[in-house]
This record gives C-alpha cells, structure tokens and sequence, in this order.
C-alpha cells in the first residue's frame, strides 16, 4: 500500500507526460490510498479539464466514477491535530498535510511529484519520478 497524491490518481487516468510512470508504480503496487479531502481536489482538477474543454461531462463523470473506483475502500479520515502540527512545522498547505499525516499513520510514503512536500517531509514522502 501507498499514499498517493491527487495528482498521481490523475497521471494514471488522465493523459499526461507523467501517465507511463503512474501506469508502472499502479502495476508494481495496485492499493493506493489518500485521504478523503483527495475527492474535493480532483473534482476541481476535473472542472479545470472541463472548463478547457479537455474533456466532456460525460467524460468528466465517467473519469470521477474511476477514480472513486480506485480508491475504494482506501479512503480515511485523518487526525486534525497531527495535520495542523504538520503545518506548523512546514511551509505545506493543510492539503498537502493530510496525505503526509495519513501516510505517516499508515507506516507508508506518500507518492507525489510536489516538490514543497518532498523538500519538506523526505521521511513520508517519494517521488514518482523516483518509482
């Protein structure tokens, strides 16, 4: 099991520069997990698709409907204090936090390609890149 950031979900079933490398890292280990806030942040990754005409909505539900697929079951809460501590002690959004919380709790890394997290939390975090 892996964290994986919102984008990471995205690379894999959206096309893009990154897709070969999150094709791989969900062959090699198929059970990813992300906080809940991962659903509010691709719906909106998903409304800048549309909004560009990227994709359809049709398109749009179909590729939420997937995404929510792959995540099943591997969806959590995440604990507000350990969050804020986290923001605290970097210069990460709370967003960003919540997948290190939760990785942190789950004894995993996050996979991520956001350098501000990676800089920030060597320890919890990997990049895809590096998979």
């Amino acid at each position: 099991m892996i964290v994986v950031d919102t984008n990471i979900v995205a690379y894999l079933l959206l096309p893009s520069e990154y897709s070969p490398q999150a094709d791989a890292l969900f062959k090699r280990d198929p059970e990813w997990a992300a906080p809940i806030l991962w659903r509010n942040e691709f719906r909106n990754l998903l409304a800048g698709y549309l909004r560009r005409k990227a994709l359809t909505f049709d398109q749009m539900l179909q590729v939420q409907a997937a995404a929510e697929d792959l995540l099943a079951g591997n969806e959590h809460e995440v604990d507000s204090r350990r969050v804020c501590e986290l923001v605290r002690d970097s210069d990460c959004s709370a967003y960003d936090c919540e997948f290190v919380a939760l990785a942190a709790r789950l004894g995993v890394k996050v996979v991520t390609m956001d350098r501000k997290m990676l800089r920030a939390f060597p320890k919890h975090t990997k990049a895809l890149a590096a998979e």
